[in-house]
């Protein structure tokens, strides 16, 4: 699992994911890309799990880049646990996702490869995606 190797402050406040995607929304290093199309969280269970579903079709005929990173702590308090006492132990890692963020490139496959490996990959996220390819925005 994906996760931080160190942190300033263990836990963090859960913020707002407001707005689009400005930082990391066009497909840099590879030839075809998955874009966010909705906002969500992805877990770093999830990012792996589609990154397994990619790999697993795409085989070794191609290179594959994982563009976000769950660098945000989510707590739980323990089940039946009463309120207060403080907020709850760091449960998971997180990585909150904008619309237009490319989550995932591959390079080295065809385009219809990449489009059916990115449909595969796609069914394991939590949000909506879509194909891309590099030098388009769609």
């Amino acid at each position: 699992m994906l996760q931080p190797k160190k942190t300033k402050f263990r836990k963090q406040m859960k913020g707002r994911n407001n707005g689009y995607a400005s930082a990391g929304s066009s497909v840099s290093f590879g030839d075809f890309g998955l874009k966010a199309t909705s906002h969500g969280m992805l877990t770093s269970r999830q990012i792996e799990a589609a990154r397994r579903a990619l790999v697993r079709y795409i085989k070794r005929g191609g290179k594959v880049w994982i563009r976000v990173f769950p660098d945000k702590p989510i707590t739980k308090k323990p089940l039946e646990t009463r309120q207060g006492k403080g907020k709850g132990n760091v449960e998971y890692w997180a990585s909150p996702i904008k619309p237009g963020k490319i989550i995932y490139e591959v390079a080295g496959v065809t385009e219809e490869d990449a489009k059916r490996a990115f449909e595969l990959a796609g069914a394991k996220l939590p949000m909506g995606t879509t194909f891309v390819k590099r030098g388009t925005n769609a």
